[in-house]
């Protein structure tokens, strides 16, 4: 399995993903430069924390008008695994490849620290390798997480199974605990905490490398069976 690791102008955690895909999870990785208008060698893609375009205007706002935007969507529309992490998460929403939207912080202060996260669904393409309910420790760093959507989207987000990740001890003040979401089909993860941080003992945490197995694991099932 190949992934992509889009990189905007201000992607900062780029080098994490990469590092967690090729040393950790030993999987085949590149960078693509977000001016990028073919993806079609990719099966996985993977959108990096950071301050794309600095965060002006929104964050997110301006990089969903990157060229490689056209493909990330094809790419979801096409059924293959996107995963947006933080910055990635909120780009995803501007996007619309999922709904609501990011507020700032209730404390209105930047959060960099470990977070107990809960899975609410274990049966994704990104959560096969967790069990329902598992309290997993992923970190976060933002200041911009306050998850936000209007009570119509909520509830399409549960009856859906979309809410994949919550936190045990909301540092942010998303609605109902949100931590990451997926689209209806469940092939486009978001999510604030960075389980590209977590991925060996020696950064304190080795929760997250889980996720990146589950996208290895379902990408064999079904894709290469189907080939």
């Amino acid at each position: 399995m190949k992934f992509a690791v889009i990189v905007f102008p201000g992607s900062n955690c780029d080098t994490d993903m990469y590092h967690a895909v090729k040393d950790e999870l030993g999987a085949d990785v590149e960078y693509v430069w977000h001016d990028e208008t073919d993806l079609s060698g990719f099966d996985g893609i993977l959108l990096p924390g950071g301050f794309s375009y600095g965060d002006y205007l929104r964050t997110g706002a301006i990089a969903q008008f990157s060229n490689v935007m056209g493909e990330i969507v094809k790419a979801a529309n096409a059924g293959k695994p996107v995963l947006g992490v933080c910055n990635g998460f909120q780009i995803l929403l501007e996007t619309g490849l999922l709904p609501g939207a990011m507020r700032r912080n209730e404390s209105l202060k930047f959060i960099c620290q470990p977070e107990e996260l809960v899975v609410e669904n274990g049966a994704t393409m990104f959560t096969s390798q967790y069990e329902k309910g598992e309290r997993i420790i992923v970190p976060v760093a933002h200041g911009e997480g306050n998850y936000y959507c209007d009570e119509e989207t909520l509830m399409l987000l549960k009856e859906n199974n979309q809410i994949v990740f919550t936190y045990a001890n909301n540092p942010n003040g998303s609605v109902e605990n949100i931590a990451g979401i997926t689209n209806k089909s469940g092939n486009v993860l978001g999510m604030m905490p960075h389980p590209e941080r977590a991925v060996d003992e020696l950064l304190g945490s080795k929760d997250g490398l889980k996720l990146f197995q589950s996208i290895v694991k379902s990408w064999r099932e079904n894709y290469v069976a189907a080939t």
